[in-house]
This record gives C-alpha cells, sequence and structure tokens, in this order.
C-alpha cells in the first residue's frame, strides 16, 4: 500500500516542538507505548494513554504505514516507591489476596484486555511481559556496568547518574535541572545501597520474602522497573526506533530514566520522538490509584461509582477523551461526560440518517476542501477535536437534506460516507451505532419501527385514540417521535 500525501507533524516533548514526522525507515513505523502496571482495574486514566496512541497507531496504518506497535505489560519490577523502595506491586497484591502473582497479573490482564476491547482499542503488535525478559535485562545491565555508569551494592545494581550526567545531559526530556538537584541534595552517609539519591536501580537484590525473583550474577532478584522498557524496545524496535508514548506523569522519572539506560548502553538516543499524553483529573487532582481518587472502567460503564450519575457507554467514554486534544488536562465530571453522549448521538444519529437519504440530480451542498481539512487536522499532531467539529458540520448537511432544505448529488453522498467511514469509524475507532462489539438493536429497532407503522395507519383511519395512545406512551418510554413528509422517524 503506498504512503497517502500528508504533513503529519507531532509534538516531540523532547525538543518541546511539533516537528514533521518522517519515520526511520521508509513505509514502516516503529511505536513502544507504556502499558499497565496489572495489579487492579483500568481506570479512566488508563483508558487515554490506550486511546490516544491507538489513534495514533490507525491514523498511522490509514496513511499506509506498516506500524509495529509495542505495548508492554508490567509484571515485576514496578515499586510502590520511585525512589526504589516499598513493595513490589504486583507482589503486595498477591501477598494480601493469597495468590500467586502472576495470578494477580492474569486476573487484571484478563479484565484490562476486556475493558480495551470494550473501548475498541486495538491490540498492539507484540505485548511483551517484563517477567518473559529477565535473561535479556540481565544482559542489558550488564552492558551498562561495562561501560561505567553502574555499581553493583549489596547485590543490587544502580545507575550512577552523577557520573552520566557529567559525559551527558540527565533531565533532558522532563526539564530537570539535574546539577542543581545533585549540588542541594545531601549525601547519604551510608544509610542506603545508593551512592547517591538520583541514582536508579536496574536490579533489586530480594529479600528473603520476597516471592518474585530470579537468579543472576549479583544476587538472587528482580529488574528495576525502568529497565524493562529499555530492553524490550530494543528487543523489538531496535537500537533506534520512531515513536515511544506514554503518559505525561512518566517523563520523570520513568523516561528520564530510559533514556539514560539507552545512552549508557548504546551510546546514543534509542527515540527519535517521545510523545506524552496529559493527564485526566478529577475535582482538579490527577486520577489514580496512588491518589485513590479513580473511577474505574466497569464503574463507567455500569454506573455503580457514587460520584456518576449514571452509566457511560464505552464509546461516550471514547468520545469524551477524543473531545479534548491529547497534550490538553481533561478534567472529569457528569456534565462532560453527559455532553459527550449527547454530541456522540448526534453524530450516531447523522450517519443513520444518511443512510436513508437519496440523491439528487443536482446538490447545493459546498463540500469543497472538506476531505483536505480533515486530514490537515490529524496531520497537526492529532487534532481530533477539529475533526469531530467537521463531523458535526456533515451531520448539519445531512440533516437539511433529511429535512428538504437542501440538496445532495450522489457523489455528495459517497463523499460523506467515506468520510465518516474514515475518520469517525477507521480514525477515531468510534463504532457504528450498531457496529460490532456493541448490542445488537435491530431486534428493538424493529419493534419501534412496526408500532409507528400501526400508529401510521391508525392516522390514515383517523383512529386518533390509537394513534395517541402509541405515540404518548412511546414518550413515557422515552421516544421522541417526529412525523416527515416521507412518513416518521424517532430517536431515544
Amino acid at each position: 500500500m503506498a504512503i497517502k500525501p500528508n504533513n503529519l507533524t507531532v509534538y516531540n516533548s523532547l525538543s518541546r516542538t511539533k516537528q514533521p514526522f518522517r519515520p526511520l525507515h521508509p513505509e514502516r513505523v516503529g511505536m513502544y507505548v507504556c502499558g499497565p502496571t496489572v495489579y487492579g482495574d483500568g481506570h479512566l486514566g488508563h483508558a487515554r494513554p490506550a486511546i490516544t496512541f491507538d489513534v495514533l497507531f490507525r491514523y498511522l496504518t490509514y496513511l499506509g504505514y506498516k506500524v509495529r506497535y509495542v505495548r508492554n505489560i508490567t509484571d515485576v519490577g514496578h515499586l510502590e516507591n520511585d525512589a526504589d523502595s516499598g513493595e513490589d506491586k504486583i507482589a503486595k497484591k498477591a501477598r494480601l489476596e493469597q495468590l500467586e502473582p502472576m495470578e494477580v497479573v492474569q486476573h487484571y490482564l484478563n479484565r484490562y484486555h476486556k475493558a480495551m476491547e470494550r473501548l475498541n482499542v486495538l491490540p498492539p503488535s507484540i505485548e511483551p511481559h517484563a517477567s518473559g525478559h529477565i535473561i535479556e535485562q540481565i544482559a542489558y545491565v550488564q552492558s551498562i556496568l561495562d561501560a561505567g555508569y553502574a555499581y553493583v551494592s549489596d547485590g543490587s545494581v544502580y545507575f550512577d547518574v552523577p557520573k552520566f550526567n557529567r559525559d551527558h545531559p540527565y533531565g533532558k526530556l522532563s526539564g530537570r535541572n539535574i546539577d542543581e538537584l545533585l549540588a542541594n541534595t545531601r549525601d547519604l552517609d551510608g544509610q542506603s545501597e545508593k551512592r547517591h539519591p538520583a541514582d536508579f536501580a536496574l536490579w533489586k537484590k530480594a529479600s528473603p520474602e520476597h516471592i518474585m525473583h530470579w537468579p543472576s550474577p549479583w544476587s538472587e532478584g528482580f529488574p528495576g522497573w525502568h529497565l524493562e522498557c529499555s530492553t524490550m524496545g530494543e528487543k523489538y524496535l531496535g537500537d533506534t526506533f520512531d515513536i515511544h508514548g506514554g503518559g505525561m506523569d512518566l517523563m520523570f522519572p520513568h523516561h528520564e530514566c530510559e533514556i539514560a539506560q539507552s545512552v549508557a548502553h548504546n551510546g546514543h538516543d534509542a527515540v527519535r520522538y517521545w510523545m506524552h499524553n496529559n493527564m485526566i483529573t478529577i475535582e482538579g487532582k490527577k486520577m489514580g490509584k496512588s491518589y485513590g481518587n479513580f473511577i474505574t472502567l466497569d464503574e463507567f460503564f455500569d454506573g455503580t461509582h457514587p460520584k456518576l450519575q449514571q452509566p457511560y457507554s464505552p464509546m461516550t467514554i471514547r468520545f469524551f477523551i477524543l473531545m479534548a486534544q491529547y497534550r490538553s488536562t481533561l478534567d472529569f465530571s457528569n456534565e462532560a461526560l453527559q455532553a459527550a453522549e449527547k454530541g456522540l448521538k448526534r453524530i450516531q444519529e447523522g450517519w443513520k440518517r444518511l443512510q436513508d437519504l437519496k440523491p439528487s440530480a443536482e446538490s447545493t451542498l459546498n463540500l469543497d476542501g472538506f476531505e483536505q481539512k480533515m486530514q490537515e487536522a490529524m496531520d497537526d499532531d492529532l487534532n481530533t477535536p477539529v475533526v469531530i467539529g467537521y463531523l458535526f458540520d456533515l451531520c448539519r448537511m445531512i440533516n437539511q437534506v433529511n429535512d428538504g432544505t437542501a440538496k445532495a448529488s450522489e457523489a455528495n453522498l459517497d463523499l460523506i460516507k467515506r468520510l465518516f467511514n474514515d475518520y469517525l469509524f477507521d480514525v477515531m475507532g468510534i463504532l457504528p451505532p450498531d457496529g460490532a462489539g456493541q448490542t445488537n438493536l435491530k431486534p428493538y429497532e424493529d419493534a419501534v419501527n412496526l408500532l409507528l407503522e400501526i400508529r401510521a395507519e391508525s392516522k390514515a383511519k383517523k383512529d386518533w385514540a390509537t394513534s395517541d395512545l402509541i405515540r404518548n406512551r412511546l414518550a413515557e418510554i422515552g421516544f421522541q417521535v417526529k412525523d416527515t413528509k416521507d412518513g416518521f422517524e424517532w430517536t431515544l
């Protein structure tokens, strides 16, 4: 498949500018995205990076690129504290629930996959597990030791940040002034295995009670959290690849440490474009498990959380996330979700109405440049809110043709259908109203249509009592019925 002409630009967090996207290898893109640590149910904060980079995956594929999309699963090594202290999050959950660690991992991974499927997030090309790449991670640590940027301390291995910073800029992604940090932080005076507080773990010696550990040249232990992404990114995408994505909260320390590891290991940066989605907040504070203020995706779908006024469908959640540009903050509220639900319904109704429109010999619609404008919006760092605005414009035209105040040619209708298919369904991943993965609504729609056909016959016979009864009872249930010149239409 040839690459479609495009001017795709993406915001590179490393350069802090939008840059034209030019893949390392023509027609091929390598993309790595930080996936979940699977010790609990996925929440709205997990949905945003999943949907953001799903849209990027979809758009690159739409443009004709062959994309290898790697999204990891963290199932070992993610400690409770970024300072390399506390329990492993998986091990702690296993201890509390008296389960094998991999039982915990499999249980929550199955639930994560199920939630992603409901959100119509495509599976990645490869989904590697940290625990499945211990041998590669040990070799990676050894190479950093050999390069002189790490040291062994009581069976653990730490990255030597001050030494690395003398040769390479540490902090260039997050903008941290590491020289100032190093100068103002007191020495540890032997109170820790680390030589300096800024150092981070590459390998941790396991305590006797730790239930996840592997043999290594230094100790029975487990890899540091940051190490897995550097190792698996290189294994599946090479020592230089195009895109590394994740949430903005991962810029420091996680992604900063990844950069340091890669430079120490290879002598050069591994990633050409760093992309970060912004946070979802709730009452102005980041939503996350560590804050205890999260709402799980299943609670959104079922409406069972006390902060929710109603259930919200997976497509409403997806549409809500896409209504904001991925680098802007997105604050949860019932009002915002209800607005997203209303907007999605308007677009879905426009799509359904489009299927029944009859073309005219002439056209009064002006669709000049519409397709170009929609691609320009996607090319502008995935500006999905602008694309949604153009879809609303198309819905307005559909309604005008439906009401008889505008005319559309067959070519017009074909173009509008293609734009819906390309941008709403294929690129943004919104499922059609009765598309795959949704409840089959056709029998239910047929039943409502049957009632309204009986009402139409009653009106024709001047049986106003039956006609009014059907209309009034449908209104009580929540149906809005509109009589048209061709019969009727209804919405719920």
